[in-house]
């Protein structure tokens, strides 16, 4: 009886461990949060989007994906604030902001707002 007890045991904690191991959890932040990815087009001296709006959950992924023309540098200004270079070609730039609040994505270079973040 011990015996078949004992084995039962270690069938129901191996059971456990593979259906954990099987959970539909997505993987990376571990909030299940879905990247929101925003598109920044650097061209002759240009940027879009221009000031635009976008909504954006505390601590939700952030990919902005930069397509430039030259090098350069955005400012993120969350607290703490952020710095970013991209180079020539295509670049992604992975942030987080985890305070509710309006938080501008700018270019200094260009003296102008790429994106507005509300994050709530």
């Amino acid at each position: 009886m011990r015996r078949q007890l004992a084995t039962l045991t270690v069938l129901v904690s191996t059971l456990g461990l593979v259906s954990a191991c099987g959970d539909d959890e997505p993987s990376g932040s571990g909030d299940g949060k879905d990247t929101e990815t925003i598109e920044v087009t650097f061209s002759e001296g240009e940027v879009t989007p221009n000031g635009e709006r976008v909504e954006v959950d505390v601590n939700q992924p952030i990919d902005l994906v930069v397509e430039a023309d030259e090098p350069g540098e955005i400012h993120v200004h969350s607290e703490p604030e952020q710095q970013f270079e991209y180079a020539v070609g295509t670049t992604t730039l992975k942030i987080v902001i985890d305070k509710p609040g309006v938080v501008d994505v700018e270019s200094h270079n260009l003296e102008q707002i790429i994106v507005q973040l509300q994050v709530s």
